[in-house]
C-alpha cells in the first residue's frame, strides 16, 4: 500500500503517530499521506476506527467530535483536515 506523496506537517506527523498507535496501524506514521481519506479506502479505516479516533482526540487536544456533526464527512475526510478541525478548535 503505497500512500506517500504530500509531507505532514509537524502538526499532522503527532497526530499520524495518535492514529497508528491507538488502531495499532501496520504503518509508518510517517508514510500516510495528509491528503490521502483515512476512511474507508486510503488507510481504510472504518466508523469504529473513527469513533476511536474521536476518543483520543478529544481525551489529547480538548476538542470535541459529535457522531452525529454534519460535518463529520469533511472533518475526516484526511489526516489534513482532521489537523486542520483540531488547530480550529483546540482549547474553544
Amino acid at each position: 500500500m503505497s500512500i506517500t506523496g504530500t509531507t505532514q506537517t509537524t502538526d499532522e506527523a503527532e497526530l499520524a503517530c495518535l492514529i497508528v498507535e491507538t488502531l495499532n496501524l501496520d504503518v509508518a506514521a510517517d508514510s500516510i499521506d495528509p491528503e490521502t481519506p483515512i476512511y474507508g479506502e486510503g488507510l481504510g479505516l472504518d466508523s469504529i476506527d473513527m469513533l476511536e479516533i474521536a476518543l483520543v482526540v478529544s481525551q489529547r487536544y480538548g476538542v470535541k467530535l459529535r457522531a452525529d456533526d454534519e460535518n463529520n464527512v469533511q472533518i475526516f475526510k484526511s489526516l489534513r483536515s482532521l489537523n486542520r478541525f483540531i488547530q480550529d478548535h483546540r482549547g474553544a
